[in-house]
């Protein structure tokens, strides 16, 4: 069943790739057009019982929702990148991105995965428990803790100033 399968994908590769190709030109750059018609045939693959007797329609709706997947992932990193040049610096600190994502890769895969979906992709609490396959409130239990790990790792690498030192600038110490 496999090589029949492969010989489905390969036919219908050689018939229609060029057809997605085109169509994901007209609407991305070289690069993702090219990613849009691997992903495309990934997707038929997964789901070859499921094509229609004339494929390429169907794969021009496959590829489309490819593009609309990757538009909204780049519009979620853009406007992250925005949040975080938009957030006020604390007096002399600078934190360099790059200390920031030495300690997130000292935490756990659960707290980073956590803090990835929410903070990285964007999703709301509720989403990010669907992804994870748990509640609404394990998750937020989860980020919750995931924050202060990873708080607590950025403190000792002294990337955040101390409480009392903040505390000091409030109460307008030195």
């Amino acid at each position: 069943m496999s090589g029949e399968r492969e010989r489905l994908l390969e036919g219908l590769y050689g018939r229609h790739a060029a057809a997605v190709h085109a169509y994901a030109l007209r609407r991305v750059d070289r690069a993702t057009a090219d990613e849009v018609v691997a992903e495309t045939f990934v997707v038929a693959w997964r789901q070859l019982d499921r094509i229609p007797p004339e494929p390429l329609p169907w794969l021009y709706g496959v590829a489309r929702r490819v593009i609309a997947n990757q538009t909204r992932g780049a519009n979620r990193r853009a406007a992250l990148l925005g949040r975080l040049s938009s957030q006020p610096v604390i007096a002399d600190l600078e934190m360099p991105m790059s200390e920031t994502l030495q300690q997130l890769q000292r935490l756990g895969a659960r707290d980073r995965e956590v803090l990835l979906l929410v903070a990285w992709e964007g999703l709301s609490q509720a989403q990010a428990a669907e992804v994870l396959g748990c509640s609404n409130v394990a998750v937020r239990v989860r980020l919750h803790r995931a924050r202060s790990r990873l708080r607590d790792l950025l403190d000792q690498t002294d990337v955040l100033p101390s409480t009392s030192a903040v505390e000091a600038r409030c109460d307008g110490a030195p």
